[in-house]
């Protein structure tokens, strides 16, 4: 059983929110790593407010906090426990005052730890995994009988049906209007065991959500005021869900159902593989409007032999032939990848082949990391770890690299006329901030009523950050969208 409940003396939680059961509770919701891990966050809100939980960014307000982790980055576990220890000193604050307060560790970390966080942080009231927040309530009310919980299941198809309830509750008429933008998960887990990654470990096998699931979240969405989504799997395009005829979709097909709904502007999806992108999907970038021609397609590495001992299961060479079949269709698309360097055993020559791969494939932008041993994973046990002056020198190099082609792919959209889906207030009256298509941060002086729409903007002036536009009156709201 990996639900396991260890009673422990502490304080009355039944006293203490019995004595302030007329006060609005409040949960801290602190969220580290990947949008999907902000998606998550999302959700476990929205089913914490019918929980009678209001959201606070104030710590020392929150009768509830929760710290949504990830287990990407180096040292993440100490990281988290580190945090604990400063929340443990407010909990105590607190306590001094007659306010309890629960604290939770979700996510990747709490996948990994397990019991072993209510071991090192006794302050920690429940531990709960990325497939389990279908039963935050429930959770919660047994750790406020003095108990620590700790549930880490991989039951996806109950937290997938989960979000698809939520969802519903969310788009009522009483719910408050959603922003112009929001993530929609429709894939989890992860198949490929690339030597460097834990997610297979803490996010478990790939699993995907139905057709009807994923248009009805669409659907509410959309009615709720969201104009763009963004599609959201730790291998997205590898989603193969059933369809209304019982038979499993490709990810294309999906895309083109979701592209008719009344309303939805605009669709984004992160984060594809290589080995998923087939030719439905590639041409569903020439086919739909709505398709943004943005694309993030991590390859990792440059070197075919470092390809190997990362087990990505595709060359370079198979890089360079898709990215040639995706512009073939989608010339205007900008590309995007992940990038590690200093794998075990990566040379100078095979670092000398990332940077060619990325010289030759020219990014709009990229995110990159020096590698950092996960235990657990097959990485961790490679000879040749590379030394970290060297994984240091050579992430310069990249990111320069990157760098200047980011800053050409932005300077390139100057003077030109694109449709921006105002998001925001700027931080100065009068002023807008959206997204482009190519998602670069977009400012422009525009009326309020504007957020929510996407409205033909002209760039003006390029920044550091973002691109500076004005508005072109009297062309189409939809121009480039």
């Amino acid at each position: 059983m990996t639900h396991q409940q260890e009673l422990a003396p502490g304080p009355d939680h039944e006293d203490a929110a019995a004595a302030s059961a007329t006060a609005p509770k409040k949960v801290f919701m602190r969220t580290y790593g990947c949008q999907m891990n902000v998606y998550d966050s999302e959700r476990m809100t929205d089913v914490l407010g019918s929980e009678g939980f209001a959201p606070t960014e104030t710590l020392e307000d929150a009768d509830l906090v929760i710290l949504n982790t990830c287990h990407i980055r180096e040292k993440a576990a100490e990281k988290v426990y580190s945090e604990l220890g400063r929340i443990r000193k407010i909990k105590e604050e607190r306590a001094l005052h007659g306010k309890d307060t629960m604290i939770g560790v979700a996510g990747c970390v709490a996948q990994a730890e397990g019991r072993e966080l209510t071991r090192r942080a006794p302050v920690v009231d429940l531990v709960i995994g990325p497939q389990s927040y279908h039963q935050l309530p429930a959770l919660l009310k047994q750790a406020g009988k003095g108990g620590r919980i700790v549930e880490t299941e991989f039951d996806i198809d109950a937290k997938f049906r989960h979000l698809s309830d939520a969802a519903a509750r969310s788009a009522q008429p009483a719910a408050p209007r959603r922003a112009p933008t929001a993530f929609l998960t429709v894939q989890e887990g992860c198949d490929k065991f690339c030597t460097f990654c834990v997610v297979p470990y803490t996010r478990g096998a790939e699993v995907s959500r139905s057709v009807e699931q994923i248009l009805a979240e669409a659907s509410q969405l959309v009615a709720a005021g969201v104009r763009e989504l963004t599609l959201l799997g730790q291998n997205v395009n590898a989603w193969h869900g059933e369809g209304a005829d019982g038979k499993a979709w490709g990810f294309g097909r999906l895309l083109r159902r979701l592209a008719e709904i009344d309303g939805l502007e605009r669709l984004r999806y992160t984060t594809s593989h290589p080995r998923d992108m087939d030719d439905d999907l590639i041409s569903a970038h020439r086919d739909l409007r709505q398709l943004m021609p943005y694309l993030h397609l991590p390859v990792q590495a440059g070197s075919d032999r470092i390809l190997a001992a990362m087990n990505r299961k595709h060359t370079r060479d198979d890089y360079f032939r898709l990215v040639d079949r995706i512009r073939a269709v989608a010339p205007e698309i900008a590309l995007s990848g992940d990038f590690i360097v200093g794998f075990p055993g990566e040379t100078d020559a095979d670092f000398e082949d990332t940077m060619d791969l990325v010289r030759r494939v020219e990014y709009g932008s990229a995110f990159t990391f020096k590698y950092s041993q996960r235990p657990g994973t097959p990485g961790d046990l490679m000879d040749g770890q590379v030394d970290e002056d060297v994984k240091t020198q050579r992430l310069h190099a990249l990111q320069e690299l990157i760098t200047a082609q980011q800053t050409g792919f932005n300077a390139s959209r100057l003077g030109m006329t694109f449709g921006v889906l105002f998001e925001r207030k700027g931080k100065r009256p009068g002023q807008l901030v959206g997204k482009s298509p190519w998602l670069q941060a977009v400012q422009a002086d525009a009326p309020d009523e504007m957020i929510g729409t996407v409205q033909p903007v002209e760039i003006v002036e390029i920044g550091r950050n973002s691109l500076f536009g004005r508005l072109k009156a009297g062309q189409d709201e939809s121009a480039g969208a």
